[in-house]
């Protein structure tokens, strides 16, 4: 981590959350001379991510906790993890949609910062279950909205039950994306593994994903380096399923290296020295 004083708070606590998970563990005085900030910044640094649910603080420092497979983190929580992950992630990805094309949007954070980024990709057809993706494609059809763009995509929203992500699922939400077909669907997922494939905790969210996935035709997943390895309670695709992976620069050699033996495109995005995407 570099040091850097003048770092917001969500970026100091993704920083700080990625080397605890990393590490297993850190000190608050560790984490004082590698941010350079005080003793009492970093304490409520921590104090925040404890509140959220994703460290457990301990004598001097934090841990990471293990959560189970049934642990659905809400949107607001997930929004301010590995956020120049998800910013990276969502610029190359928009890259991949095709101007007149019909695309499936899931929910989750990483695809909402997706949403943002197709606003400049024209004549789009967009189906999400994610009411913060269909809000974002809203705001920038509206008439006087700073930024608005008239030529935004036209947006299906699909009913159903909402979920702690924002995400609509349950038979309404199954049968309107089963009568559907996708050029290409972005997905977001709560785990990623070679032997559970795709997963997530939410039984309902599983099957909707299911259909996501039966309906199109080629699959990118959009997801965080922290995701690889995660195991939630229920699988909906087998990594065969997948056509391409996005991820970031997080993500380690050795995974970078067991993806690779077990789909067909693997792109890590991120910064190399010139500033442009770096592509596995």
């Amino acid at each position: 981590m570099s040091e850097n004083q003048n770092l917001l708070a969500e970026q100091r606590r993704a920083l700080i959350l990625d080397e605890v998970r990393r590490r297993g563990g850190v000190r608050v005085n560790e984490l004082t001379r590698k941010l350079n900030v005080s003793d009492m910044t970093v304490r409520r640094d921590l104090d925040a991510l404890a509140r959220q649910g994703v460290i457990e603080k301990v004598h001097g420092g934090a841990v990471p906790v293990v959560e189970a497979s049934t642990h659905e983190p809400g949107f607001e929580a997930k929004s301010t993890l590995e956020l120049t992950a998800k910013e990276d992630i969502a610029r190359l990805a928009a890259a991949m949609a095709v101007p007149g094309s019909a695309i499936a949007l899931s929910g989750g954070t990483t695809t909402y910062a997706l949403a943002q980024h197709l606003l400049d990709v024209p004549d789009l057809t967009v189906v999400t279950n994610s009411v913060r993706v269909s809000d974002v494609f809203h705001a920038a059809q509206r008439p006087g909205t700073p930024g608005a763009r008239p030529g935004a995509a036209t947006v299906v929203l699909t009913g159903g039950v909402r979920t702690p992500s924002d995400s609509l699922v349950g038979p309404v939400a199954d049968r309107a994306i089963a009568s559907l077909h996708f050029d290409v669907l972005f997905i977001g997922v709560h785990g990623i593994s070679v032997e559970a494939g795709l997963s997530t905790p939410n039984l309902a969210e599983a099957e909707t994903n299911r259909r996501f996935v039966q309906s199109a035709r080629r699959v990118v997943v959009v997801a965080d380096h922290t995701k690889w390895g995660t195991v939630g309670l229920s699988s909906f695709a087998a990594l065969g399923q997948v056509n391409t992976f996005v991820t970031d620069a997080g993500l380690s050699d050795a995974a970078r290296a067991e993806i690779e033996e077990h789909l067909p495109g693997l792109v890590v995005a991120g910064r190399n020295g010139d500033g442009a995407p770096a592509q596995a």
